[in-house]
């Protein structure tokens, strides 16, 4: 299997509405009581970090592969 780059944008992405499920579920089968204005800002936020987090991402590599680059020039 090929080797790809870890993004942690995507895993806290998936992280955070994996969150949001069990969330819903667990009100679904009456284990909890969670209003719905609870579940969307933890998903809007989740979803902004992990945004951040992937721009964040995209620029150390990006700076990275810069610095290779004219390293290469030389």
């Amino acid at each position: 299997m090929r080797r790809h780059e870890f993004q942690p944008g995507r895993l806290i992405a998936g992280l955070v509405l994996l969150l949001a499920g069990v969330l819903y579920l667990l009100d679904t089968t009456g284990e909890t009581d969670v209003p719905w204005y609870a579940v969307v800002p933890i998903t809007v936020g989740g979803l902004s970090l992990a945004a951040l987090v992937g721009l964040v991402t995209y620029a150390v590599r990006r700076d990275r592969r810069d610095r290779i680059a004219e390293s290469s020039d030389r």
